[in-house]
């Protein structure tokens, strides 16, 4: 059950993010569409009924590996190999999982 509800949820990121528009700006960051990953993370933390710390653990974690996934994605995509791939990454990941 677990494998089932792991591999759909790789499968919705990629649908999301497969239309991810690269931003040209001079630091070519990444454009993160935020609210989906987040509205996709709180539905299934209600289906799972969670509430309090609980709810706060999982939400943040779930939005981390979404960022994760698709910032992956970008290096491989922008064709990054070693330590550019893992800076890119890093602040990809901070950038998109930051709340101000």
């Amino acid at each position: 059950m677990k494998y089932i509800q792991l591999l759909f949820l790789v499968c919705s990121v990629l649908i999301k993010f497969s239309n991810l528009a690269l931003a040209q700006e001079s630091n070519s960051t990444i454009a993160m569409p935020a609210t989906t990953s987040s509205s996709d993370c709180a539905v299934r933390a209600a289906e799972k009924k969670l509430a309090g710390a609980a709810l706060s653990s999982f939400t943040k974690k779930c939005e981390r590996d979404a960022a994760t996934l698709s910032c992956t994605s970008a290096a491989s995509y922008k064709k990054l190999r070693g330590a550019a791939k893992n800076s890119f990454t890093k602040k990809c990941i901070k950038d998109a999982t930051n709340k101000d």
